[in-house]
């Protein structure tokens, strides 16, 4: 099932759509041809920010936004072919890994619930849609998450060293890939990434995230409301272990907050800055064997202030993944180009070793042209 794919992305920052155009050849033969940010639309970002990861939601207000994420993914899809001059009919599929409603993988009934409807892509871009990846993994007894690793594994293992990848989106995810490729590939969330960095500021200024950290890094960090940060059981757990804005939320924040009730907003996003920093140290610490070089991608990787805290934090050498060919907008989307491919050549797209799964399996359902 060689050939022209296309990966949709769109991640817990409520941002946008992320979408990649790469032509696959082999797990590690894979060139991208084309990418796109969308950024959505005001009202439609309004609607995510309020009724993503909430605990009640209407059921018409689930339907319509479901719908209404399925066109805007098939538009994007549509806009992303435009600009590459590529025929819709060049392209064997689309693999859309949806945006997460809600993610609970504890307990009883552990679920991921992702939206954007691919029936709607499907029809609308005549491309065959490959969705839903993530409840096949939890079928298995994983976490559904993170899913990335495999593809970190394809396009970033290196024999030479030890290497982490690191995933700053809304939350952060890291991937260890020991250079002796017989050890077992490991990964986690770490904890927030931009989630709350993003929702301070709106809640502050208005705005929809902290451009390139500037607002942080004019704040001063309060070492005592960090340390009540860190101490969340979350950090601790071992893996396999992943979470989202459901649990890591402006809720979470203002329960600790309490405690330190004259801490002006700009050093609250100084300390957010690093909680995300020290959070993923201190993941890198309990890594075996350590990581001798972190790559890291993601929106985050615009932070510069959060960049600069990284390599303080970090004790190895901290690059984008820019510095090993593909840009860190691409990552993620291109992952999911990537897991379509396997898909659809009947072979597993999951890490047990990383989800906790019982065994590998084949992820996603098919929504054909």
């Amino acid at each position: 099932m060689n050939g022209y794919y296309i990966g949709l992305m769109a991640g817990t920052s409520l941002d946008g759509v992320d979408a990649v155009l790469a032509d696959i050849a082999s797990d590690r033969d894979i060139t991208v041809c084309a990418s796109l940010y969308r950024p959505f639309a005001p009202e439609l970002h309004r609607l995510l920010q309020d009724h993503c990861f909430a605990a009640a939601v209407p059921t018409r207000v689930i339907g319509e936004l479901d719908a209404r994420l399925g066109e805007w993914f098939a538009e994007t899809a549509m806009e992303l072919l435009r600009q590459s001059g590529l025929a819709s009919g060049r392209v064997r599929a689309i693999g859309c890994h949806g945006q997460t409603f809600h993610h609970g993988p504890e307990g009883r009934y552990p679920y991921s619930w992702q939206i954007g409807d691919p029936n709607r892509i499907a029809e609308r871009t005549g491309i065959t849609t490959v969705a839903d990846f993530r409840r096949r993994d939890i079928a298995a007894g994983g976490q559904g998450a993170p899913l990335v690793p495999a593809f970190h594994r394809a396009v970033f293992h290196s024999h030479r060293e030890h290497r982490a990848v690191l995933n700053l989106g809304g939350i952060a995810n890291v991937t260890l890939l020991p250079a002796d490729g017989k050890q077992p590939v490991t990964g986690f969330d770490t904890g927030p990434g931009n989630t709350l960095l993003n929702r301070w500021i709106a809640r502050h200024l208005g705005r929809r995230w902290d451009a390139e950290g500037r607002w942080a890094a004019g704040g001063k960090p309060h070492p005592a409301l960090l340390e009540s940060l860190l101490e969340d059981p979350y950090f601790k757990r071992p893996p396999p272990k992943s979470s989202g804005p459901e649990y890591f939320s402006l809720d979470w924040l203002d329960a600790r907050l309490k405690d330190f009730p004259t801490i002006p907003p700009r050093d609250v996003q100084a300390t957010l800055a690093h909680l995300t920093a020290a959070s993923v140290a201190r993941a890198l610490e309990t890594l075996s064997p350590r990581p001798q070089r972190l790559l890291v991608c993601g929106g985050g990787t615009h932070n510069q202030f959060l960049m600069d805290l990284l390599r303080r934090y970090c004790r190895c050498p901290v690059a984008t993944t820019a510095s090993h060919g593909i840009d860190p907008d691409q990552v993620e989307a291109l992952a999911f180009a990537w897991l379509a491919w396997r898909t659809l050549s009947g072979r597993p797209g999951n890490l047990p070793s990383v989800t906790g799964a019982r065994r590998e399996v084949i992820l996603g359902a098919v929504y054909p042209a």
